[in-house]
């Protein structure tokens, strides 16, 4: 038998999902499957300090005559070139709703991007992330249908609700309706569980078939080129009767499969879990630190980077940069500041206050942004995230446009510095605005942080206009730095350095060769005087003597330390 120690493997996960019958069945459709396979799928290089993710549609760029992947390729090798390692396309397939997020057909793209073609043609450059919504999909996709006329295979691939199954206390992000009305041809009514939305209807893990359907989806995704795969929304999967139906021991299980599959069939392919929950909870989907998901979205850094840059002060920042620790060889966090969603405030629950969090929740209504709820245990609301271009957000009273791109870039400073692996928002790393009359258009929060660029406006702009060009060239500027140096691989060490309360500081070392490399961030708008050892200041080009460093407002500084600028 083929892969006979992966079937085993993949056998002990099921066991730990299903009993009796279904997990017969689960054997049967699983062990036949993973016998096909003579040979890994695809093998992957590892991650280094070179790799970059840049978070993107892949129609964020447009221009008249061209399909929207073919835009973003042209666009990226002008721009930025090899600057970005990984791509990070959000969902590019058929969908009906929610900008991809709601699924019609799992292996098709959407036309208005491209084709498959397209995508292969984007990966001989960079490696692409896919978008895996495993936990729904649209009311328009071909299961669904076949849900709701009862066809073979598919009577149970979506979760109806039931008598017996006690939903009180459910938690999701959402205030609309947890059950919604569907009628077949025959004019029978089906209530369907949809965490998300009307359109984004649950699909059913407890069925084995469903399972099956998924996991296939995934390593075809591989054999298509995927080199990461975003698990969206994936602590939802599976519901049981009194529960929160959040993070349960069986959503664990599926993650543990796949990624025991991914080892077996393509090494290196990284999992990544996107889990907008309080800290302990998203991290837990490191598991062991090796059987769960090799990266894990940081959500508490992008509203902790906000509230420092906004209190002028590192102290609440320093404390939980304290805590990250390297997790494994093979397991690092997944760092960002902005992207196609809000930015989150569960995830400091705990780490700001409540006064400090209504703070946060005012300068965004204040800046023209919006404000997102969540339903919570036993009915209530409370806020999930806040709606804002990140550059936007950072913005104080009376500051410029001038000293918001040096807050934009100061930022991504300190998200170049952190332990872990860096993805930039394309609304970021270009100097985008927020979208305020598209989100009043829509009447959709989240699309003030989604609007889609005319590519040739954009390149002209970023030659023209002050704001555009400033971060733009900042940002890429570090970039440039940082991949040469490799105390910022992802699986090294980290040391937070108290020195100010105007500065965020680390000390970042890469273990197997012993480079080191300090990070200086002021995170004031005055300059900033701070002892520091002797050594080359990389993004200035200069000489350090006399144990000082000198920061502008909101300046930066990466030092290697004397002795150690070889």
């Amino acid at each position: 038998m083929r892969n006979k120690a992966l079937i085993a493997t993949v056998n002990q996960h099921l066991r730990h999902l299903y009993t009796g019958e279904r997990l017969q069945e689960a054997l049967q459709l699983f062990d036949r499957y993973l016998e096909r396979f003579a040979a890994p799928i695809g093998r992957r290089s590892a991650l280094s300090e070179r790799t970059v993710y840049l978070i993107t549609y892949g129609d964020a760029f447009y221009d008249d005559s061209r399909p929207g992947l073919q835009v973003l390729n042209e666009l990226l090798r002008r721009s930025v070139g090899d600057l970005i390692t990984d791509i990070h396309l959000l969902p590019m397939f058929p969908f009906s709703s929610d900008d991809g997020f709601a699924v019609e057909d799992y292996l098709k793209i959407n036309p208005e991007l491209g084709t498959w073609r397209d995508i292969d043609r984007l990966a001989e450059r960079y490696r692409l992330m896919f978008d895996f919504v495993a936990n729904h999909s649209s009311t328009a996709n071909a299961w669904f249908h076949k849900f709701l006329e009862q066809e073979a295979g598919y009577q149970e691939a979506y979760v109806e609700e039931k008598d017996d199954f006690d939903t009180s206390r459910v938690i999701r992000p959402r205030t609309s309706p947890l059950f919604h009305h569907y009628k077949n041809d025959q004019g029978k009514v089906f209530s369907v569980w949809t965490t998300f939305s009307a359109d984004q209807v649950d699909n059913n893990f407890n069925d084995p078939k469903t399972l099956f359907r998924m996991t296939k989806i995934l390593l075809t995704y591989v054999a298509r080129g995927a080199s990461s795969i975003r698990l969206d929304a994936v602590g939802f999967l599976w519901k049981k009767s009194g529960t929160t139906c959040m993070h349960l021991a069986e959503t664990h299980e599926i993650v543990r499969l796949w990624r025991s599959l991914l080892d077996g069939l393509a090494p290196n392919t990284q999992i990544i879990t996107e889990t907008n929950v309080p800290e302990t909870e998203n991290l837990s989907y490191f598991g062991n630190g090796v059987n769960e998901t090799n990266q894990v979205y940081q959500f508490p850094f992008p509203p902790l980077v906000l509230y420092a840059m906004t209190v002028n002060n590192s102290d609440v920042l320093s404390r939980w940069a304290q805590r990250l620790k390297p997790v494994s060889p093979s397991a690092t966090y997944f760092n960002f500041l902005a992207s196609h969603d809000g930015i989150g405030l569960r995830p400091v629950e705990g780490i700001l206050t409540e006064t400090d969090r209504e703070m946060l929740v005012k300068k965004v209504l204040e800046n023209g942004g919006a404000v997102s709820y969540k339903t919570n245990q036993h009915g209530g609301r409370s806020v999930y995230e806040l709606n804002l271009n990140y550059g936007d957000a950072l913005k104080n009273k009376g500051e410029s446009d001038g000293l918001v791109a040096r807050k934009l870039i100061a930022a991504h400073h300190i998200l170049f510095s952190l332990l872990g692996v860096p993805a930039i928002y394309y609304h970021s790393l270009f100097g985008s605005r927020s979208d305020i009359a598209g989100m009043a258009a829509t009447g959709q929060k989240r699309r003030i942080n989604r609007e889609r660029l005319d590519a040739r406006a954009l390149m002209e702009e970023l030659k023209r206009d002050p704001y555009r060009r400033s971060v733009y060239e900042g940002i890429t500027k570090l970039l440039k730095l940082r991949r040469n140096e490799d105390a910022f691989n992802p699986y090294g060490d980290q040391q937070v350095l108290s020195i100010s309360s105007d500065v965020f500081a680390l000390r970042r070392r890469n273990p197997q060769t012993g480079h080191t490399c300090l990070s200086y961030t002021n995170l004031t708008a005055h300059e900033v005087s701070i002892p520091a050892p002797d050594g080359t200041e990389l993004i200035a080009g200069r000489r350090i003597r006399r144990q000082r460093l000198n920061l502008t407002p909101y300046g930066t500084a990466w030092l290697k330390p004397a002795g150690d600028e070889a």
